[in-house]
This record gives C-alpha cells, structure tokens and sequence, in this order.
C-alpha cells in the first residue's frame, strides 16, 4: 500500500495528499513479472498462499478452500486461462451466480488505489496473469 503523507485541516480533519513520488505514471506498456509477483504476494497470498497452492494463513477460515492456482493451465486444458483469471480478479467468480463467492472482487480496489485509471489497472491484472502464468506446474 502506498504511503501518503497527511495535512491537518481544523482539529479532526486529515486528508491524504499524494506525494510528488506517487504522481508520476508509469509507461503503459510496462510488462514486469516482478509487480505481478508483488501484487499476487499482497492481495492472494493470504488464501492461495505463497506458493499458489491454497493453503495460504487464511485458507483454513473459509468454507470452499481456495484452489491451487498452479494447476489454471492443467484445468483448462493446458493453456493458461487469462481471460478467464482476469475477469476472476476484476469481477469475481463467475461460477458464483447463484450465491456470493469468498474471493473478493479486486477491480474497484484496484481502481480506486491507481485513481480510476484503467490503464493502469489493467496493466496491474496483466502482470498478476503474466506471474500466476509463469507458475503453472510443467507437465512431467
């Protein structure tokens, strides 16, 4: 999470103002498996755990555990399922219509920490894709 420097304003009053470090964008076309990593090890870690398997800190509190993420490609017939894991990031599970699902929505989070821009946004569930991609368990 970014780090915001506060302002006082009256006697309750803080708002977040953003620092000059935080204002400058970053290349769209930036592609860095290593944020992916980041972004996987800050918001899935805690339930498919660290090495994807989904035996994360948290698993054990949920009533549907959370599935090994490096088997996406083995249960989809060995092809890494992108759009199907980034509509899963962004909007939920979609095989939860008739009911809620324990995996939060990441989207308007998303949205919401890059200050609604898109682009970054989906530069953010790319490299998360292009990481949870590059740990698929190989077929022997």
């Amino acid at each position: 999470m970014k780090v915001c420097e506060m302002v006082l304003v009256g006697a309750l009053v803080l708002i977040p103002v953003a620092s000059e470090a935080q204002n400058k964008p970053k290349a769209a076309t930036q592609s860095d498996i290593t944020s992916g990593k980041q972004t996987y090890m800050d918001y899935c870690a805690a339930c498919h755990g660290a090495d994807g398997r989904g035996h994360g800190p948290a698993a054990s509190a949920l009533k549907t555990p959370p599935p090994d993420l490096r088997t996406l490609a083995s249960r989809h017939g060995d092809k890494f399922p992108e759009s199907y894991v980034v509509r899963v990031v962004r909007f939920g599970d979609p095989s939860a219509g008739h009911g809620s699902s324990e995996m939060p929505i990441w989207g308007p989070v998303f949205s919401m920490q890059n200050n609604g821009d898109e682009i970054g946004v989906r530069r953010r569930i790319q490299n998360l894709c292009e990481y949870l991609a590059s740990i698929q368990d190989k077929k022997s």
